[in-house]
């Protein structure tokens, strides 16, 4: 019977988005196997409801368990805003680690600065993100700007192209002559427009995404349950989706390859 400790550690995303995240958790895990999947035929999940949500991560939980895997990753704001607890409630024995926005490292970087939040428009509203804004509120300025639609053009592989530019210049009109401090990408599809946001908020601008800290969480919660591999050797990687042209799995391997 196979160890679980050389389990593979299952992540998942609405897309291609948790790629940023899955980046952070092999250069954090270097010898551990991944399995990952990209809910990209029910992407977006950010103009979802939180139970349609809820709905989904729970079938890929089953598709994991399955495999099976030691530990679950949400590499996604809004599935981990919407379902993550209601998870851990059913799967204690299951190490389930979230990501969350990186809302409190850019509200304590500089003395109180003016943050931009881009997420998704549910994770703005759910009353978890809203807690966390509430407990930093005294620390900085605080921005929400939701990004309806660019999801989509990232999961259709635009994320450096004249159209997603054109979209955030448009979408960021009202910062871009006063720009904030610091940008927190609360979406994990977003990082990978990093550039182009970049270019139009200027060098001075600090970017921050949960997906390093998500990474030494996990890192933390496989050594407390003795769950670390053993081997030596550089862990495999199987990359799945539900969308069934292949052109999702594609699209993952290139956005990975850019992150290495």
């Amino acid at each position: 019977m196979k160890n679980i400790s050389d389990c593979p550690i299952g992540v998942f995303d609405s897309g291609v988005g948790g790629i940023s995240v899955l980046s952070a958790l092999r250069r954090e895990l270097p010898f551990e196997d991944f399995v990952y999947f990209g809910d990209s035929a029910h992407a977006p999940y950010g103009t979802k409801t939180p139970e349609e949500v809820l709905q989904f991560s729970e079938q890929i939980l089953t598709h994991f368990r399955t495999v099976p895997v030691k530990a679950l990753v949400i590499a996604c704001n809004t599935a981990t805003a919407a379902a993550a607890d209601t998870l851990r409630q059913r799967y204690v024995q299951l190490p389930i680690i979230g990501v969350e926005p990186a809302i409190k490292p850019a509200a304590t970087f500089t003395e109180h600065p003016k943050v931009l939040i881009l997420a998704t428009p549910m994770t703005l509203c759910l009353e978890k993100f809203r807690h966390l804004l509430k407990s930093l509120e005294e620390k900085a300025d605080f921005f929400l700007l939701p990004c309806p639609g660019l999801v989509e053009l990232i999961e259709q592989g635009k994320t450096d192209c004249p159209e997603t530019e054109g979209y955030l210049r448009q979408t960021l009109a009202s910062y871009l002559d006063a720009p904030p401090d610091a940008v927190v990408l609360g979406c994990t599809h977003f990082p990978f427009v990093k550039p182009l946001l970049q270019k139009l908020f200027g060098e001075k601008v600090r970017f921050f995404d949960g997906a390093e800290g998500t990474a030494r969480q996990l890192h933390r919660r496989l050594e407390e349950s003795e769950l670390l591999s053993a081997r030596t050797a550089e862990g495999s990687l199987r990359l799945e989706s539900s969308d069934p042209s292949g052109q999702a799995v594609r699209l993952m391997q290139t956005l990975l390859n850019r992150l290495v």
